[in-house]
């Protein structure tokens, strides 16, 4: 694995973490996405990121400055990507956005650049023929806070190069994570096969009216000892992504209950700008959530 250059397409919820973070290990990085805008707000973020790693990884001024050099902008994806050894594509999770965004990736990258996805739930072979390099195309899968919770879930299709494979096993390493190869394509990977059921069952809970998001997230804690409730998940995840899953969900399988869930959120949630931590507010208001109370559990 000779990876240099990477290059991180979106800056959202995931994307703009696995940027820093490999910045942080000391690669040069180019963060591209869709408008100026939204690069704006990913430095911002990134100042936050850093008052984290100090904090959570005891990291010095120095590291975080050294990081932030290691970081480049730019909306135009030609620009992005014309020194990438390897392209981290971290868009939306919707099967058109990413399909059209690869068609066009395809136009302009160097035949050099390895792709990979981080999509939580759609598999590679999705997209595989839609990058024009099938062989270099892969899932490279990250969690929720990279820098703590530093899993990388590595799966690749029927033609992914197998060579392709192991250097991402090695990036992933280099970086500050834990591999963890996948040898066969599965929907939801690993993280998500065990997390998706427990987030669908307290969305059920919720919205048949069982049980308020609190009281689900209680029981969880208090009878697992789980650090996070389902809906604390949900919140850092971003209700947008639950949505988008749910929506694709009822769409194909026109379950009465997918088909509630996503009416409950869009009007409770979606259409509210309640998204959870990226907005201030989603199942509980931020910085100070009720479950990081000492007393929530008692």
């Amino acid at each position: 694995m000779n990876y240099k250059n990477i290059t991180v397409a979106g800056s959202g919820v995931l994307g703009y973490q696995i940027a820093f973070q490999t910045a942080f290990h000391g690669f040069c990085v180019t963060v591209y996405d869709i408008t100026d805008e939204n690069l704006e707000k990913a430095k911002n973020k990134f100042n936050n990121l850093g008052e984290a790693y100090k904090k959570d990884l005891k990291a010095t001024q120095r590291q975080i400055d050294k990081t932030h050099r290691n970081l480049k902008y730019t909306s135009n994806l030609a620009e992005a990507v014309k020194d990438a050894d390897l392209l981290i594509e971290a868009v939306p999770e919707n099967p058109t956005i990413k399909i059209n965004f690869y068609k066009t990736l395809a136009k302009v990258a160097p035949e050099k650049t390895v792709f990979v996805t981080n999509s939580s739930t759609l598999l590679p072979s999705q997209f595989a023929e839609s990058t024009g390099r099938p062989s270099k195309f892969l899932a490279l899968h990250f969690a929720n806070t990279v820098w703590i919770h530093n899993t990388a879930e590595i799966m690749g299709h029927a033609t992914t190069n197998p060579q392709i494979f192991n250097d991402i096993i090695d990036f992933a390493k280099a970086i500050g994570m834990l591999p963890l190869p996948l040898y066969k394509e599965q929907p939801g990977y690993i993280l998500n096969s065990l997390l998706v059921p427990l987030i669908n069952a307290a969305t059920a809970l919720l919205v048949n009216e069982v049980a308020k998001p609190e009281t689900i997230d209680k029981t969880w804690m208090k009878a697992t000892g789980a650090p996070l409730g389902p809906f604390a998940i949900l919140d850092i995840v971003g209700i947008t992504t639950a949505y988008n899953i749910d929506k694709i969900a009822a769409n194909k399988t026109k379950d009465p209950l997918k088909i509630k869930t996503v009416a409950y959120l869009k009007e409770h949630y979606i259409d509210k700008n309640k998204l959870g931590v990226s907005t201030g507010e989603g199942f509980y208001k931020y910085p100070n959530p009720a479950f990081k109370n000492p007393n929530f559990l008692k």
